[in-house]
């Protein structure tokens, strides 16, 4: 079980303020694209179930790592109270077969991983040829060492616009969310409730 602290920011100006001041506590900057599949039906969705594969470069101008990609499985997700409680099983896979994946969704089936057998197996499909992608979107990821946690300060670029997050896993949810609501209230950075994930925004179609 993934739980996290999850407050939206209201504007450009209020991420930049706070990543501004976080910056002597700046850890690396991640560029994600994120990809979603599922069934023409939507098997997966319906029984709130969200496969993706998530491709990840290092940001870093010198002695980058190089790229990777991530399967991963979310389901019977909750967010309340700006905390976030999802079941999530993850998975390294070979970045070049992810790409491939992407352009021929037949070759999910032979990518051998763990995770793409357990949706087979607890969705109870035989294969993956009948699934589509669904498309997905770009996020922009800064990760800090912040007062013991790990602040993940999120732009994320959809089609039709982008928002601004701040996420943060913990064991302490409820601590850390006060924690972290201070500091923004503080510095007088405008911010909300994070009342649908980043899926739920993807699927509307539009901004919260």
């Amino acid at each position: 079980m993934e739980v996290e602290v999850k407050l939206r920011l209201l504007t450009a100006a209020a991420h930049l303020r706070l990543t501004t001041l976080l910056t002597p506590f700046h850890l690396k900057t991640l560029h994600q694209r994120n990809i979603f599949f599922d069934t023409p039906k939507n098997d997966l969705s319906l029984r709130r179930a969200v496969l993706r594969l998530r491709f990840l470069q290092n940001a870093a101008a010198v002695s980058a790592p190089p790229p990777r990609c991530i399967v991963s499985l979310k389901a019977k997700p909750t967010l309340a109270n700006e905390i976030s409680r999802v079941e999530e099983d993850e998975e390294e896979i070979n970045y070049g077969v992810g790409k491939e994946c992407v352009d021929s969704l037949d070759k999910l089936s032979a990518v051998g991983s763990r995770v793409l057998k357990r949706v087979q197996e607890e969705y109870g499909f035989k294969d993956f040829l009948g699934f589509v992608c669904l498309g997905g979107f770009e996020n922009v990821r800064n990760v800090y060492e912040w007062r013991g946690v790990k602040l993940k300060v999120d732009e994320t670029k959809y089609a039709f616009g982008k928002c601004f997050e701040i996420e943060c896993e913990t064991e302490e949810p409820e601590r850390v969310k006060t924690m972290i609501e201070e500091f923004l209230t503080e510095n007088k950075i405008e911010f909300s409730n994070s009342d649908m994930t980043k899926f739920a925004v993807f699927r509307s179609g539009k901004l919260p």
